[in-house]
């Protein structure tokens, strides 16, 4: 296959943009970052010209114009449709021969994976898991918040935080610490300040992502109601990953359990100790790993899988991102 049939790989999220060029080698010829991909928030035309700033960049470092393969894993790629109608988008580009669009969990599950095996739980902003088989099989969940079931992520736990604080300090609720330590965190003297100050748009709707840390913190010190939120975040996760399971058969075989985003990440005790525990009891073949590797890797080994490349390759592709061999198995 030769060094002719590069990939374009791209890791496109909510707040940032990895594009990385890749041969069948395992070779990285270019990388670059830019902005996030938010069709919802800027319009999708808005959102696919900011990306091609970034693949630009790209193509032009690595000395291309085109490519044989566009293995793209977006954000907000949540439905079957959307991704029909990214790939479409994405074609009409020409960036290359052929192009893949997957939702931007499966790159996070593809870094964590010496092969196309396994489930991947991504909490940061929000959650979602998906699974994937060698053979193609998946499995995942629309991920579109309440009203497709999904309950968790930063902004979600923010969300559930200022609800139990707000009850607890004008009475409607049980007591929690949170009704101190969340005003306290933006030097405000009371959850009705907070209130109002978001309410306003004295703080901006944006900085609510900064309370996710303070329930943790919270939750570590002992309160009651921080800690059953912090449980019920560990109950939705092992309760997708057992589902995803299920669903692809894998319940009963070893199988890799892929933790990733800025939540997961942080490895926050209590969290991880009650998902280990849980997966534990009620998926036992389940082999849980947070996933450090950048996400991009995963798209490139992505498309490295649809070309086909030698074993080889991947294995030279991930050690240029982590310094690292394979992955887990």
């Amino acid at each position: 296959m030769g060094l002719t049939a590069p990939v374009l790989a791209i890791d496109a999220g909510n707040s940032k943009t990895d594009v990385a060029v890749v041969t069948t080698d395992g070779t990285v010829l270019a990388t670059a970052r830019g902005d996030g991909f938010r069709p919802p928030a800027v319009g999708l035309d808005t959102a696919l010209a900011t990306l091609t700033t970034t693949v630009r960049r790209a193509l032009d470092a690595a000395g291309l114009t085109t490519v044989a393969h566009v293995s793209a894993c977006l954000a907000n790629a949540d439905l079957p449709v959307e991704e029909e109608t990214l790939t479409a988008a994405l074609r009409a580009r020409a960036w290359g021969t052929t192009v893949e669009v997957r939702n931007d969990t499966f790159a996070v599950l593809r870094a964590g994976v010496t092969e196309p095996l396994g489930v991947a739980v991504v909490c940061g902003a929000g959650i979602n898991c998906v699974g994937m088989r060698p053979d193609g099989r998946t499995a995942r969940f629309p991920a579109l918040g309440r009203i497709s079931g999904d309950w968790g992520g930063g902004w979600g736990l923010a969300e559930e935080a200022l609800f139990h604080a707000a009850r607890a300090e004008d009475g409607r609720g049980a007591p929690t610490r949170l009704a101190t330590t969340l005003p306290e965190h933006f030097g405000l003297p009371t959850m009705y300040a907070l209130i109002e100050a978001l309410h306003l748009g004295r703080i901006p709707p944006a900085r609510r992502h900064e309370l996710t840390p303070v329930l943790f913190a919270t939750a570590a010190s002992g309160d009651p109601i921080a800690r059953s939120l912090v449980d019920r975040l560990a109950d939705e996760i092992v309760t997708m990953t057992t589902v995803a399971l299920t669903r692809l058969d894998l319940l009963t075989e070893r199988t890799p359990v892929l933790l990733g985003g800025s939540v997961l990440a942080a490895r926050h005790p209590r969290l991880d100790t009650r998902i280990r525990t849980l997966l534990a009891e009620q998926a036992p073949k389940a082999v849980p790993h947070v996933v450090t590797a950048p996400p991009v890797l995963g798209a490139a080994l992505l498309g490295l899988d649809h070309l086909q490349a030698p074993p080889e390759a991947r294995s030279r592709l991930r050690a240029h991102f982590t310094g690292a061999g394979p992955a887990p198995a």
